[in-house]
């Protein structure tokens, strides 16, 4: 097994026994995962490995959250103590953590109901207010960088972060342009890419009077809610997972990334109707105004038009592991700048 955990170290530290079997779990883009059997159950083996993330003391905190946050109620799924009552173990220098295994699956907008769509905007604000009240009596709380301040009392505060600046983005345009190979014939990825990249030019161009202002309200969020990160058994969301980028954020547009990425179709184009019944139950359980939720659906637009990372791994790292995303998601650039009026009316209707 390519990057084997180091198994007997790692359960020695534990009393889940003996391990019998370990897989590789496919899901994950920035850190590894383990379907793990051993003489005493079934576990959730994590390696946290984006440099990023992986500071022990970050990650316990993260643990600590979701612990709080279960005695709340959400569905989450806390580390397993080790003999010593820490939920971090590091080994050979590389951090991990044991969680039980969540029986579920991993459900697109597709496969909801509208009825369902509701509980799931209405589980993000019950995450949103759930960490409000968690994370403010939280010891050491993390000072993530980015908005606006307003933060709940004795919480972090967050320095406003500017959008992004159109200039900044042809720059990078230029050079990816200039990274796509001209093969004949031509590769189907990277002629989807140049023409992506100069469509992405001539929209920025003309749009470029619209970049938005400095992030508006902040307070901590998940930092990365999309349907790789959520487990359902059955009808009922079993646990939210993966809390790597939890952080202090505009938690409005989470919810607005989240649903982009929740009910986009594969031609690019968003549900509205499912999008349109998951903001409102969003904004009932989170206590967030229309007018919120139009901000944050204008900086996320903006923020789609100017980036380009699923580009930047394949091109810069070799790294072509978003490469079937790409399709879609630069689709819904186009689309969503075309339907505007109508994507702010399903977030604020």
């Amino acid at each position: 097994m390519p990057h084997a955990p180091p198994l007997s170290a790692l359960l020695r530290q534990y009393a889940a026994g003996t391990a019998l079997a370990c897989e590789p779990v496919d899901e994950g883009l920035l850190n590894r995962g383990y379907r793990l059997r051993t003489t005493r159950g079934r576990y959730f083996l994590k390696h946290h490995f984006d440099p990023d993330t992986a500071d022990p003391v970050r990650v316990a905190r993260q643990h600590r959250a979701t612990e709080r946050l279960a005695d709340l109620g959400v569905p989450v799924a806390p580390p397993l103590p080790a003999h010593d009552g820490r939920t971090v173990a590091v080994v050979g220098g590389r951090v991990y953590a044991l969680h039980p295994w969540v029986e579920g699956r991993h459900r697109h907008g597709a496969q909801l109901t509208a009825g369902q769509c509701g509980r799931l905007g209405a589980l993000l604000g019950v995450v949103h207010a759930s960490l409000e009240h968690v994370m403010r009596t939280a010891r050491e709380p993390e000072r993530t960088p980015c908005a606006a301040q307003r933060a709940p009392a004795r919480g972090p505060q967050a320095s406003a972060q500017p959008s992004a600046d159109p200039a900044d983005t042809f720059v990078l345009i230029d050079d990816l342009l200039g990274r796509v190979p001209r093969r004949r014939p031509a590769d189907a990825f990277d002629e989807l890419a140049r023409h992506r990249l100069l469509e992405r030019r001539t929209l920025l161009e003309r749009h470029a009077d619209r970049r938005p202002p400095r992030t508006g309200p902040v307070g901590w969020v998940h930092g990365d809610f999309h349907p790789f990160n959520l487990l359902y058994r059955g009808d009922a969301p079993a646990a939210i997972v993966d809390w790597d980028r939890l952080g202090v954020q505009p938690r409005a547009e989470e919810a607005v990334r989240a649903a982009a990425i929740f009910f986009v179709r594969p031609d690019g184009t968003l549900d509205l109707p499912k999008a349109r019944a998951y903001a409102r139950a969003y904004r009932r359980t989170a206590g967030a105004a229309p007018c919120e939720l139009a901000a944050a659906v204008h900086r996320v637009w903006w923020e789609r038009l100017n980036d380009f990372w699923m580009l930047r791994w394949h091109y810069e790292r070799g790294d072509t592991r978003a490469d079937p995303q790409f399709p879609a998601a630069s689709a819904l650039a186009v689309w969503w700048t075309r339907e505007y009026d109508a994507v702010c009316g399903a977030f604020t209707g």
